[in-house]
């Protein structure tokens, strides 16, 4: 692999200096922007968030072990804690039977979701429940 910088780990422009290997690419079932949604899971089990990614991404995450992601929005990549210091260790990755989801399993370090929670999910009331009352 090629690296653009000298500190790789921390640098998200040299996400894109990383191939992933055509065994992974040929499997990967893109969307019509080239991306791919990763959930993203604790050791646990537990559902802390959903990113996208693309083959730059991925390839990144798999060599540096750091959650990277794509941001759909900005037109960027991010790798997960390098402003907020809220860290993912990548410990395992799988594709789901049709190539096209992600699941990452992650150590978080803080919180996973952009606002500080522990997950994405922390904030929000359950839809579709029925009342009790």
């Amino acid at each position: 692999m090629t690296r653009n910088s000298d500190n790789p780990t921390t640098d998200p422009t040299a996400v894109g200096a990383y191939e992933l290997s055509d065994e992974i690419a040929q499997q990967l079932k893109r969307n019509e922007a080239g991306l791919v949604p990763a959930i993203v899971q604790s050791e646990r089990g537990e559902v802390l968030m959903l990113a996208w990614m693309d083959d730059h991404a991925l390839a990144y995450t798999l060599a540096t072990r750091r959650g990277t992601y794509y941001s759909r929005s900005r037109r960027e990549y991010w790798i997960k804690g390098l402003t907020s210091g809220n860290t993912q260790e990548v410990v395992g990755a799988r594709l789901d039977c049709d190539g096209d989801t992600i699941l990452l399993t992650v150590r978080q370090r803080g919180g996973a979701c952009h606002t500080g929670d522990r997950t994405c999910f922390d904030a929000r009331d359950l839809i579709g429940e029925e009342n009790d009352g």
